[in-house]
C-alpha cells in the first residue's frame, strides 16, 4: 500500500450539505430554513427578545458587585505541601516562601499572592511566609510545630468625614463612661 492508495472506511466520512442548490438536492429554494421572516435570513440576534415584552434580564433586579480587577491569588493546599516535602522537591528546614513553593512546582507563578488552604494534612515543621492562609491552615501548620506568617495589613485610608464622625463617636463614649463612673 502507498499513502497516495489511503482511503477513509467506506461510510466513515460524510459530506456536508449544500443548501441552496436546487429542488432536486432536498435543501433548495428555502435552504432548511422555512418560510419567510426575520429568522429565515442571516445576521439574526434574537436571544433575550420576547416580542417587545420587557425582557427578563431587565425586569430582574441587579445583585451584588462584581469586582473589575479581582486579586488572582496561587493556591496551595496543606495536603500538597506535606507531598512535595515526602517527594523531596521542599526542604522544610528552610523557610518556606513564594519562590520556593515555585521551584517545587507547586505554584506556577506568585501572580497577586499565594493562598494557604487548610486541605489535608501536614506532619512536617514548617516555616511557611504567605500573602493569606485560612484558619484551618494555619492550625495543620501549627499543630505540626510550624508557623505561618502573614503580611501586616495595610492601614485603611479614612477621609476627614470619617475621621470626624469617628472622634466624635468616641468622645460620646467617653463621655458616657465618665456619667457613669460619677
Amino acid at each position: 500500500m502507498q499513502l497516495n492508495q489511503l482511503r477513509d472506511k467506506a461510510g466513515a466520512t460524510k459530506e456536508r450539505t449544500r443548501v441552496g442548490r436546487g429542488a432536486g438536492s432536498g435543501k433548495g429554494k428555502t435552504g432548511g430554513r422555512g418560510m419567510k421572516g426575520q429568522k429565515s435570513r442571516s445576521g439574526v440576534a434574537i436571544k433575550g427578545f420576547e416580542g417587545g415584552q420587557m425582557p427578563i434580564y431587565r425586569r430582574l433586579p441587579k445583585r451584588g458587585f462584581n469586582v473589575l480587577n479581582p486579586k488572582k491569588f496561587s493556591v496551595v493546599n496543606v495536603g500538597r505541601l506535606q507531598q512535595a516535602i515526602d517527594e523531596k522537591r521542599l526542604d522544610a528546614k528552610k523557610p518556606v516562601d513564594g519562590s520556593a513553593l515555585e521551584a517545587a512546582g507547586l505554584v506556577r507563578t506568585n501572580r497577586d499572592g499565594i493562598r494557604l488552604l487548610g486541605d489535608g494534612e501536614l506532619s512536617e515543621k514548617v516555616e511557611i511566609s504567605v500573602d493569606y492562609a485560612t484558619k484551618a491552615a494555619v492550625a495543620a501548620v501549627e499543630k505540626a510545630g510550624g508557623s505561618v506568617s502573614l503580611p501586616e495589613p495595610k492601614a485603611v485610608k479614612t477621609g476627614k468625614r470619617t475621621e470626624r464622625s469617628l472622634t466624635a463617636k468616641a468622645k460620646r463614649e467617653t463621655a458616657k463612661t465618665e456619667e457613669a463612673g460619677d
